[in-house]
């Protein structure tokens, strides 16, 4: 019996034991799932993948991205990168305790980090780079001790790097770049000796570099701005670097010199220095680091020889010397470095005797890039083993070397070859046929040489070809109509040398060309007469040259062209007036033609017109007195004797002829008034007539059309008000002609206000279309007009009927958005209804011109409303049989609602 009440004793005992345990893990599990769900409820998640992965109804540890530990079943990870996340991070975050990864990287999270973070003592791997996190670095990072990496990259964080970051003792790698940090690196960073990799770049930060750790592998302070790394290298810093691999410096405004302890790194791999004010000599220790296979150097002040023992560098694959004060010969022994992919020595004044370094480099095998250009002390000719250098080769640039004799012929070896760049040498002889031959060629710059002969046809094969210069040669014969078929090019500079014959028609297939220069040739003919296909077209340079003919009016469709000039041919007739499109204009040179008539009014729209020359031809007239016009002077229009205008411009004050006889007036009113009177007297018989036809119809329609005195006057500083000043938080949407906002009138009234932008052609026909279709039309389904603002040519507006619930547009592919089949039904009769009354229940049919469901709008009740009448047509009878041209969005046939 004893026994027995024992047992019992024990049993109830672990029923209470077991009870407060098993509550406490389920307690533990809803606090992971109410913290998730809190992070849900804060942010944006335009994919839905929160929403639809996410539920209560299924076990936390099953979410997506979720993951949770074997043994306590807690959420022990959260990897959310990438999924286009906006918000903020919830306080609760701070509950997970059990997390060991959190990523939330590739997002477009905002505000502060929060404070609760703090208690997530179990984590050890903290990513949030690439978002929009404010203020300052928080201290209380350094209280996460189990941290082996943290990612802050690439966010808007400031101030200063917090020092309690160095008790972060088991911290691998650090990443801060693309900040605007500043102040001083603190040292006690430097005393983590687990950091494998630190990323300092892209910031602000000033003062010394402080002692290092002795296992560091990696340092990044790559392109600090302003402000940035300053001071001298300590020349001890590198004494205790065994294990260093890598160490990124550039970008700074160090000076001094290298520290002789740098060289005491057997171990490195690399190291970066560029873009400082370092200066003194590469000593002849660099050749002890055998294990060495990237040296950057770029932009210091570094002189003297390129120590001989670098070619001991067995492993090195890039060499970066540029824009340095070197002095001696290039190496000839550099092909010893048969690793070597990338060689730069721009810029360095090194000298090379017969160009025998050339010669070494066929050595290297995977060679893809060679600079050597900007010395020039160099100087011989190319070697013809050119053809035996690397089969990988992609870039081999040497302008400005003094560079004699004619191109070798073996370039067409080098089949990879990406661009070729010679100018400002002394080339001779003729373009080699072979490089016709290089199909992966992308730019070929040979200009400022003394090269001559016809461009070779072969170069039509080259169908990568994007920029071709082959500016100021004695190059000669026509330009090849082949040409036109390399529809990659981009930039064709063909000025300053001996073309003759036409401009070829082809040219114009090259769609997407930005930049053409054909001046300073003797080109003659026709400009291209389909000349608007260039429609991309930046910059067209035909200065200097015989063309004659008139403008081509295509000239209207180079709406990107800032650069034009014609100046000093034999081009005749008017100045297009549709030249004042051209709205990005800033360089128009029409000099030295025979141009005739006179200067456009419609240049006084340009904008951004800064020179503007049409001097020496035999332009007559007023000349224009708006715009940028009295920004010029009188150099624009001198040569132009028939031109009159302001006393400053040089040329005589225009007058106005009064008539001179009572018989010009006798004929003005013959041809002119009486013409006029009968038109105006037959007009308004019509009028009359179709008035009493209408009065019967006009009366039955009495209770939907407003009467005119109840028509409000609603001016422009009404709208203003209205609108809060055209704001963009008032800004509904945009069409062809006009922006919409949203507007409140003072006594409360919602209304959606059209501004119609004037400066676009066929603003101000758009505007009066639209008045005569809406002020006569009155049913359910079409918008109303509730008034108009018009003040000549500044500002013109319709005021209508404010739609609440949008465009028919957005309910169709919005997706949290959604019409059930009656809704789309109902909203196809609404529509259906308001075309039937267009058509057939006018006296004048009106077709809309412009059906989409942009174009359809819905009210509070989801009945659809017709808008938008700015291209409509008004039908009279004899019109409404005809086929008339289609006028609508280019290109776009309206889907169905089904």
């Amino acid at each position: 019996m004893g026994n027995t009440f024992l047992n019992l004793a024990l049993l109830i005992i672990f029923q209470f034991s077991i009870r407060p345990t098993f509550s406490m893990k389920l307690t533990t599990i809803l606090t992971d799932q109410s913290a998730l769900l809190a992070l849900k409820n804060h942010v944006y998640d335009p994919e839905n993948v929160l929403e639809t992965n996410w539920s209560s109804s299924t076990h936390v540890c099953n979410w997506f991205r979720v993951s949770c530990g074997s043994r306590h079943h807690r959420v022990t990870a959260l990897n959310l990168s990438g999924l286009g996340l906006v918000g903020t991070l919830p306080p609760s975050l701070g509950n997970l305790s059990f997390l060991s990864l959190l990523s939330i990287t590739n997002n477009s999270f905002h505000g502060r980090l929060p404070v609760q973070l703090s208690n997530l003592r179990r984590l050890k791997h903290l990513s949030f780079g690439n978002n929009n996190f404010s203020g300052e670095i928080p201290s209380w990072l350094g209280s996460l001790t189990e941290l082996r990496s943290l990612f802050l990259n690439h966010n808007n964080l400031n101030g200063v790097i917090p020092f309690s970051l160095g008790n972060l003792s088991k911290l691998e790698i650090l990443t801060l770049s693309g900040n605007q940090l500043f102040g001083s690196i603190p040292s006690s960073i430097f005393n983590i000796s687990s950091l494998q990799k630190m990323d300092l770049s892209n910031n602000m930060l000033s003062g010394s570099i402080p002692p290092v750790s002795r296992d560091l592998l990696s340092i990044e302070l790559v392109n600090f701005n302003i402000n940035n790394l300053t001071g001298h290298l300590s020349k001890d810093m590198f004494d205790h670097f065994p294990n260093l691999k890598e160490l990124h410096l550039s970008a700074n405004m160090l000076s001094g010199r290298i520290p002789m302890s740098l060289f005491k790194c057997k171990k490195l791999q690399m190291f970066s220095l560029s873009y400082n004010q370092l200066e003194g000599s590469l000593p002849v220790e660099i050749g002890n680091l055998s294990m060495l296979q990237r040296v950057y150097i770029a932009r210091n002040h570094f002189e003297g020889e390129i120590p001989r023992h670098i070619v001991n560098l067995t492993l090195l694959s890039v060499l970066d010397f540029p824009d340095n004060n070197f002095t001696g010969t290039i190496p000839d022994t550099l092909g010893n470095l048969r690793n070597l992919k990338r060689l730069n020595l721009e810029t360095t004044n090194l000298s090379s005797s017969g160009m025998s370094f050339l010669s070494s480099l066929t050595n290297c095998r995977g060679l893809e890039v060679l600079y050597f250009g900007d010395n020039p002390l160099i100087s011989g000719k190319l070697p013809g083993s050119i053809g035996n250098l690397s089969s990988s080769l992609q870039k081999f640039y040497g302008p400005a070397c003094n560079i004699r004799g004619s191109i070798p012929s073996g370039f067409g070896n080098l089949s990879r070859l990406i661009s070729i760049y010679l100018s400002h040498n002394k080339l001779t002889g003729m373009i080699p046929t072979t490089i016709g031959g290089l199909k992966e060629l992308q730019k070929i710059s040979f200009h400022h040489n003394k090269l001559d002969g016809p461009i070779p046809s072969d170069l039509c094969h080259l169908k990568k070809l994007a920029f071709l210069f082959l500016s100021s040669n004695k190059l000669s014969g026509p330009i090849p109509a082949c040409l036109g078929g390399l529809i990659a090019l981009r930039s064709l500079y063909l000025d300053s040398n001996m073309f003759s014959s036409t401009i070829p028609s082809t040219l114009t297939r090259i769609s997407d060309l930005l930049i053409l220069n054909l001046s300073s040739n003797s080109l003659s003919g026709p400009l291209p007469i389909d000349i608007g296909k260039w429609k991309v077209l930046t910059s067209m340079d035909l200065s200097n040259n015989q063309l004659s003919s008139d403008i081509p009016i295509g000239v209207a469709d180079l709406q990107d062209v800032t650069y034009f000039s014609l100046s000093n041919n034999r081009i005749r007739g008017s100045i297009p007036e549709s030249f004042g499109n051209l709205l990005s204009l800033e360089f128009l040179d029409l000099s030295r033609n025979n141009l005739s008539g006179q200067i456009p009014k419609s240049f006084e729209k340009l904008p951004y017109l800064k020179y503007f020359n049409v001097s020496f031809n035999r332009l007559q007239g007023e000349i224009p007195k708006g715009g940028s016009f009295g920004n010029y002077s009188f150099e624009s229009f001198k040569g132009n004797e028939a031109l009159c205008g302001a006393a400053q411009l040089h040329v005589p004050s225009c007058k106005t002829r009064p008539l001179r006889n009572s018989k010009v007036r006798t004929k003005l009113i013959i041809f002119v008034a009486l013409p006029i009177a009968s038109a105006v007297l037959v007009v308004s018989l019509i009028i009359i007539i179709l008035r009493r036809r209408k009065r019967k119809d006009r009366s039955t329609a009495q209770e939907d059309l407003t009467p005119l005195g109840t028509w409000r006057r609603i001016s422009y500083h009404d709208l203003h008000q209205a609108t809060n000043g055209f704001s963009d938080r008032r800004f509904l949407g945009t069409g062809s002609y006009g922006s919409v906002y949203q507007g409140t009138l003072l006594d409360g009234m919602e209304v959606a206000v059209k501004v119609f932008k004037l400066e676009l052609e066929g603003a101000f026909k758009s505007f009066d279309v639209e008045c005569e279709v809406l002020r006569n039309i009155r049913h359910r389904n079409l918008i109303k007009i509730i008034s108009s603002c018009s003040n000549d040519l500044d500002f013109k507006a319709l005021v209508l009927e404010f739609m609440p619930n949008g465009s028919l547009d957005k309910w169709l592919y919005f997706n949290n958005h959604f019409l059930d089949i009656l809704q789309r039904l109902n909203i196809m009769i609404d529509v259906a209804s308001a075309l039937e009354y267009l058509h057939h229940g006018n006296a004048t049919p009106v077709v809309h011109c412009d059906l989409k469901p942009s174009n359809v709008l819905l009210d509070e009740d989801m009945v659809a409303h017709l808008g938008d009448f700015g291209i409509a047509k008004l039908l009279c009878k004899e019109d409404s049989m005809i086929h008339t041209m289609t006028m609508a969005t280019i290109g776009y046939v309206a889907p169905g609602l089904v």
